[in-house]
């Protein structure tokens, strides 16, 4: 088997006394898109952090391409590509010139440099932009201008921490079509985002971690599997909805029933293992029903049923950014 492209064991980061990674286990392949998920504070920026070789952990290994993050950071520097949640740009560069200053720090020739900042431009739409000062690009632009820095020494791994964070929705559809096609060139990424639903749609893989422990990880695929799943589900009738509402309302199987434009949006207790009980309910009461779906699901449906058991006080806490 080959050499995992990041391995952790039981890794631990404590600041004082406030514990932000707690026995840690994760691997990641060569060729993964993994998605790393968690609320605000879950750990996954020190995780990157740490991975990226900017902090040192308490407790625990990590190791990257072969590397222990402690013993050989200057190694696992070289063959990387990490990008924070928020990055600093020199608004006064042209866009070509910053990412030629990069090169240039990594010892780059002249003529590697002029190659290879053509390539990455391309690579993420912004040929265009290149004599543009970045003061003058968008926000959108200035994030594919991060990744195309990260990209300048052609790494082997990519660190990506939220980088769609705060982009409109075709900004983040630019973001993501870049990820696919690094994914497509052989890269391995490991990508933080709070934006749940296009995770699902571009990863592989994926870890949920909760205070600092991982709580699942694994092919995206099987996820829904995992935990105990609460049906929540969508019904239409021809007629009487504000009745047939109330009728599932006080069958004791049932947690909760709305009626809303249109639809009664309902949600099973943890015990009921069929949506199929709702229908039951409305027919057996004299409704016609129209109409039953499921709603919900997939990952962020997985998040919620995954995380809700390790929080106290409440609900969990839905995934952000500026984790510390």
């Amino acid at each position: 088997m080959s050499t995992p492209v990041i391995e952790i064991k039981n890794l631990s980061k404590f600041y004082r006394t406030q514990k932000a990674v707690s026995g840690l286990n994760m691997t990641i392949e060569k060729g993964d898109l993994y998605g790393f998920v968690g609320a605000n504070g879950a750990g996954k920026t020190t995780t990157l952090k740490i991975l990226a070789t900017l902090l040192r952990p308490s407790s625990g290994e990590a190791s990257v391409l072969g590397h222990e993050v402690q013993i050989n950071p200057h190694e696992i520097r070289r063959r990387i590509g990490y990008m924070p949640d928020f990055f600093g740009v020199y608004q006064d560069m042209e866009t070509w010139e910053y990412l030629d200053f990069f090169g240039a720090a990594y010892r780059m020739t002249p003529t590697e440099r002029e190659r290879r900042v053509g390539d990455v431009l391309e690579l993420v739409g912004l040929s265009a932009k290149k004599d543009n000062l970045i003061g003058e690009l968008s926000r959108g632009m200035q994030q594919r201008l991060g990744l195309a820095r990260v990209l300048m020494h052609d790494p082997e791994l990519l660190l990506l921490d939220e980088p769609a964070s705060g982009l409109d929705p075709r900004a983040r559809l630019e973001i993501i079509a870049v990820l696919q096609e690094l994914q497509k060139m052989g890269k391995t990424i490991l990508i933080s985002s709070h934006i749940l639903s296009e995770l699902q749609q571009l990863c592989n893989k994926v870890g949920i971690i909760e205070r600092g422990k991982l709580v699942y990880s694994g092919p995206v695929a099987t996820i829904p599997s995992h935990g105990k799943k609460i049906l929540s589900g969508e019904i239409m009738v021809a007629d009487h909805a504000e009745e047939a509402t109330a009728a599932l309302k006080v069958d004791p199987r049932v947690e909760e029933a709305v009626f809303a434009d249109g639809l009664i949006r309902f949600k099973l207790k943890p015990e009921a293992d069929d949506l199929s009980i709702a229908a039951e309910i409305i027919v057996q009461r004299g409704f016609r029903l129209r109409m039953l779906r499921e709603v919900g699901g997939g990952l962020e449906d997985a998040f919620m049923r995954l995380t809700s058991a390790e929080l106290e006080g409440g609900p969990p806490v839905l995934p952000g950014k500026n984790e510390k």
